[in-house]
């Protein structure tokens, strides 16, 4: 059986040490860089199931890593941070991070987020359905998760895709904020509505969807979210 590969980029050799010893203790294969541009070489040499970002690095910050992975690949990028900062949350999820995690960390709150990360990724290959939706020009395919748009194919993260999956497959009932927190990041997200609306947010400017005259996600203020059925 293949194991799963984590690559870990950090500047600091110390986290990069501590980091890889203890998910190797645990069965994991680790792959390692330290800074932006031997990053991006290892993603597209060893194509790694998680990628565990540093954002403060020399040469091409954690920011615009993740903008350029997230440019062809869905692999789930778990960034860092050494401030306790909701821009630097905000941005990290903007530019298509899967969560985000400041240091110093504990091992336990580390493995838990990577346990919950690949969960999500594993999730959202495998919940599979043989249907589609369609709305106008919007095809979202459940079986092979693709989502096109006027015959293009949109680029989704993997926790995008689960988010659009989820409302159409309740296309017509409204979802409520909680519920999409805990079928996408787990229970313990529950409350955590920021981390949900910057992903609405970029999921709409995929689809070229307003907020203010929606024609796919509709918000429900207070309540949730609905995707409308075709008309």
């Amino acid at each position: 059986m293949k194991l799963t590969t984590i690559l870990i980029v950090d500047d600091d050799p110390s986290i990069r040490k501590f980091v890889r010893a203890n998910l190797e203790a645990r069965g994991y294969s680790v792959v390692l860089a330290a800074d932006g541009d031997e990053a991006i070489k290892s993603v597209e040499k060893e194509l790694p199931d998680l990628i565990i970002l540093d954002i403060m690095m020399p040469k091409i910050d954690g920011f615009e890593v993740c903008r350029q992975i997230r440019e062809w690949s869905k692999i789930p990028i778990l960034m860092l941070s050494a401030r306790e900062d909701e821009t630097d949350k905000v941005r990290c999820l903007d530019c298509g991070a899967d969560d985000y995690l400041t240091k110093p960390f504990s091992l336990k709150e580390l493995l838990s987020r990577i346990n919950a990360v690949l969960r999500r990724t594993r999730d959202t290959l495998n919940n599979s359905a043989d249907s589609r939706f369609l709305h106008g020009d919007l095809i979202v395919d459940f079986s092979r998760h693709v989502v096109t748009l006027d015959g293009k194919m949109v680029g989704l993260t993997a926790v995008e895709d689960k988010i659009l999956h989820y409302l159409t497959l309740n296309a017509g009932r409204i979802v409520t904020s909680n519920q999409l927190l805990e079928e996408v990041w787990g229970e313990e997200y529950f409350g955590d509505f920021r981390v949900l609306q910057v992903n609405i947010c970029r999921l709409r400017r995929k689809l070229k969807d307003s907020a203010k005259k929606p024609k796919y996600i509709l918000t429900k203020p207070g309540i949730g979210y609905m995707v409308m059925k075709q008309s």
